[in-house]
Order: C-alpha cells, then structure tokens, then sequence
C-alpha cells in the first residue's frame, strides 16, 4: 500500500505558499470593489481591463499591489480564507467569474482555496520562477489580474489546489447574484440545494444548505483525524471532542485515563449533496489504521480506538456496507476492528484542542491519507 506522509510534505507546501503570492489583507465586498461590469449576452470577452489609472482609483493600495505588482497577503490574515457562506467570487478588477463557494475548501494554509474554476476560459496559468523555484501562475484571462498560484496537492476529484489572494477577489453572495448580473450561476446553487426557485421561476437564496448531516467518527488522535477531514470538499465544519462513553460533562483529563469508555472523536457536520457519508467513510478509513485495537500510532488506550457512531439507520448500513468493502479489498492484511455503534451524547473538547494543527503547525500527527 502505498502512503503519503501529508504532515512532511504540508510542511514543504506551507514554505511554498509563504512566497507564492497569495499580501494584502484588504477587503473585497465593500469599499474599493470594483463594481460587476455590464455583459453582453453573458459574453465572457466583455471583461475587459480597465486603465492602470481607473484601477488605481477602484482598488485600495493593498489590492493594487496584489494584483498589478504580484504581490502576496498574508496567511489568515485576509478576508476570505475563513469565509463559509455561498457565493462566487469575481475579479475584483473586472468582475470576471473565477470560483464557486461549491469548489472552496479549507486547505489550512491561510488563504482562499479552490479546487477548480467556475469559469476556466477565464483563468490563465504560466510559469512562475521567482524564489528560486518553479510554480504555476494563476491570473484573470481578460484583466490579467495575478490571483495566485495552482498546485497539484488538491483533494479529489481533481487533485488541484487554487490558492489565491483574497485582496485579488470581490465575494457575490448567492442572493445578490441576480442583482449583479450573475443569475445564470443561480442554477449551480439550486442544484447543490443552497437555493431554491420562487414560484414565478426568479431565484431567492436560502440562508444555507438545504440540509446538513452529521457524523461521529473515532480513530485515534482526535488533531490529526480533524486536520485531514477539514480540508474535504462538502466538510462544513469539524469540532473535536469525547463519544461513546458512559460519563457526563467528559474532559481530557478524565479520558486520557481511559476510564470513561470515551474515544477521542471529530464530529463531522458536512452537505451530503457536495460529499455522501459513504464516501466520507471512503477517507476515514484511509486516514486511520483500522485494524489496530484501541491504538492509533504511538497512542495506546481505549480512548484512540476505531469506531464509528452512527446517527440512524441508514448509517449504520452504509457504515456496514464500507467496512465490508474495505476488509474484501485486501489492502489490510489483518482484521477490520473498527467499531459500528449507535451514537451517544458527544461532549465537545476544550477550546485548546479545537484546530490544534492550525495552531500549533507541525505538531503530533500519525495520520495521513493512504491510497
């Protein structure tokens, strides 16, 4: 089986980042925003670019640098990286279309990451060897606006990470869509159920998901299993914390002793029409050793066993169904031990332990995603 250690290679892609123009925390939605220009025909060769004067006088000196002199903002400190509401995201240049909030996701790197275009006939790429090494350049095909640089360290299905600027972008909420001249992207968000048609056939926005699932699911080291699971398009939210046991109010101190019967577990909210809970499984039973009895690494107790707590009864079936398809698959040479159980109250872990890897990079991890 072949394995790819993502905590030694994060480390080399967390390097890149920091000198891949990715600088300027300025804001997009509000002031300096460059306004949606009028199309014709929804004719993509519309967007055109504005003289360096007009550009000067749209965009706050933060956002000029960014996108006319390559410059870089920095990590978690820009508008966009953190921003979970719907919408796409223009060119703040020229209000070109670039990304869908249905194809962002957390890349724990600190800026706006995506896994593909919305619109890829407005995207351009070239070679970018500056900082003495080679990337990939991503900028506006019609403003020639730099956005960022495309790496290939992606989540599936396309394997690719966007990893733009947010000081290069204007966010367009999904109820101001029609408004500002993007109505034919409405479709796109009915279809992933985050908006809904009136009965006069005009667009209205939800104010989020159409519905959300949740799933607990245990496998050691609850910092590592969330690292991983934050980062998977559909994945709206993690929190980490204590399932399965048998006392109240749990804290750290009273399961590390492995007294309680809790097992270090993440709590998943996700949109099960971005990912299914099957394939949800598909990753966490790559991202753990689930063959190994009440062990994850160097993590030894009852506290970091395999188990999987199911909210009904249709996940408990397909809990059934994955396992089985992963212990035929024989690409685990002993027993599937991992625990298929009715979920019970969960009890949400101390603040210091929510996002520890995005707050101590580098830190303790045996978990990484298997092929």
């Amino acid at each position: 089986m072949t394995v790819l250690n993502s905590c030694r290679i994060g480390g080399v892609v967390f390097l890149a980042l920091a000198l891949s123009g990715c600088m300027a925390g300025a804001g997009t939605e509000g002031a300096g925003a460059a306004p949606a220009p009028a199309k014709e025909g929804g004719d993509m060769k519309a967007y055109t670019k504005p003289s360096d004067e007009d550009i000067k006088k749209r965009l706050t000196p933060l956002q000029y640098q960014v996108t006319q002199r390559e410059g870089t903002e920095p990590a978690y400190k820009n508008e966009y990286w953190d921003n979970h509401r719907h919408g796409i995201y223009v060119d703040v240049v020229s209000g070109e279309p670039l990304f869908s909030s249905l194809d962002k996701f957390d890349s724990g790197t600190g800026w706006p990451s995506f896994t593909k275009p919305l619109e890829p006939d407005n995207v351009s790429t070239r070679d970018d060897r500056t900082f003495f090494m080679k990337r990939t350049e991503v900028r506006s095909k019609h403003a020639g606006s730099h956005l960022g640089h495309v790496f290939d360290d992606g989540p599936r299905p396309t394997g690719q990470r966007y990893c733009m600027n947010s000081a290069a972008l204007r966010f367009v909420p999904v109820e101001k869509l029609e408004e500002e001249g993007y109505g034919q992207y409405l479709s796109l968000f009915e279809k992933a159920g985050v908006a809904a048609a009136k009965a006069s056939g005009s667009p209205v926005a939800k104010s989020g998901p159409a519905r959300l699932e949740v799933a607990v699911l245990a496998g050691g080291c609850f910092w590592g299993m969330e690292e991983i699971l934050r980062e998977i398009p559909g994945v709206v939210e993690t929190v980490v914390g204590y399932a399965g046991g048998t006392t109240s109010d749990a804290t750290y101190d009273e399961v590390k002793t492995g007294r309680t019967g809790h097992a270090e577990s993440v709590r998943i909210v996700f949109d099960p029409d971005r990912l299914s809970y099957e394939d949800l499984l598909g990753y966490f039973f790559r991202m753990h050793d689930p063959t190994t009895m009440n062990r994850q690494g160097n993590d030894e107790g009852t506290q970091y066993r395999s188990a999987i707590f199911y909210e009904s009864e249709e996940q408990r079936r397909v809990a059934e169904k994955v396992k089985a398809g992963v212990e035929a698959s024989g690409k685990w040479k002993r027993p599937i031990v991992t625990q298929i159980v009715p979920a019970t109250k969960f009890w949400p872990a101390e603040e210091y332990h929510q996002n520890y890897l995005q707050k101590h990079p580098g830190g303790y991890t045996c978990h990484y995603l298997r092929d």
